[in-house]
């Protein structure tokens, strides 16, 4: 039977699914303050960076994978304005209820929220502009299988956008994170009274592939003009990918 990755353990994919929406259920109340705690409030300007990267222009569609309390789908609502639509969808009911009440108090109406699994998702072929995931892609079980519908469901010249959680390519800051990290478990212990959470999410970090293999991934999915950015030396990067437009000679004008 296919095993995968859940932090350090092999796990079959069904269980890895049911783990992973554990983990994100235990904390999805405390899960901002966490964010702002473990990156010092660093991944407030990283999505915003990746927003930036995206070229998404107004009434544009945008899909939000796996955006649970929703910072990168209001930061792209503010973008698409109210002629345009963001979506945001994720596995888990708990964190994306966190994210549906704060983004509805803000007033953002062009925000929608679609419960879906990435791997199966429910729209159509050629459907929005642009989709970010943000520190979500290494808890998917199948990754291939996610880019796989993340290529499908853009537009021809859509863009996708992965903030993830990378490798360090100095050895100094690489030291420096991990000892940072060997906190976390410890700070998730105090403030979401889950420790098992947060050392789950080390692992997963570890275990995620860096950035170049990441860049392959994206280029065996079929987007082109693959490139990424380093975040603080490779803690985290941005990948961006465009879907390829397909060239038809009969739309081409004739020879004069």
């Amino acid at each position: 039977m296919q095993r995968v990755d859940f932090g350090f353990k092999k796990v079959t994919p069904a269980e890895k699914t049911e783990l992973v929406r554990g983990v994100f259920s235990s904390v999805a109340a405390r899960y901002d303050v966490m964010n702002d705690l473990m990156s010092l409030g660093s991944h407030r300007l990283f999505k915003r960076m990746t927003v930036e990267m995206s070229g998404v222009r107004e009434g544009q569609r945008v899909l939000d994978l796996a955006g649970g309390t929703g910072d990168l789908a209001a930061l792209f609502a503010d973008v698409v304005g109210a002629s345009g639509t963001v979506v945001l969808t994720d596995i888990n009911a708990e964190m994306m209820a966190v994210g549906r009440e704060r983004l509805l108090n803000r007033g953002f109406a062009q925000v929608q929220f679609c419960q879906a699994d990435g791997e199966m998702l429910p729209f159509p072929d050629n459907s929005f502009h642009c989709v970010s995931i943000g520190f979500g892609l290494r808890n998917f079980t199948n990754k291939v299988s996610a880019l796989a519908e993340l290529q499908r469901i853009l537009k021809p010249g859509g863009v996708l956008l992965v903030l993830e959680f990378s490798k360090p390519e100095n050895p100094v800051v690489d030291a420096g994170y991990r000892l940072f990290q060997a906190f976390w478990p410890g700070m998730g212990k105090l403030l979401t009274q889950d420790a098992q959470s947060y050392r789950y999410l080390v692992e997963s970090i570890r275990v995620h592939p860096d950035q170049e293999a990441l860049k392959v991934m994206l280029e065996d999915a079929g987007f082109e003009h693959v490139s990424y950015h380093n975040l603080i030396s490779g803690v985290a990067a941005i990948h961006r990918g465009v879907k390829p437009v397909e060239y038809d000679p009969e739309d081409s004008d004739p020879e004069p």
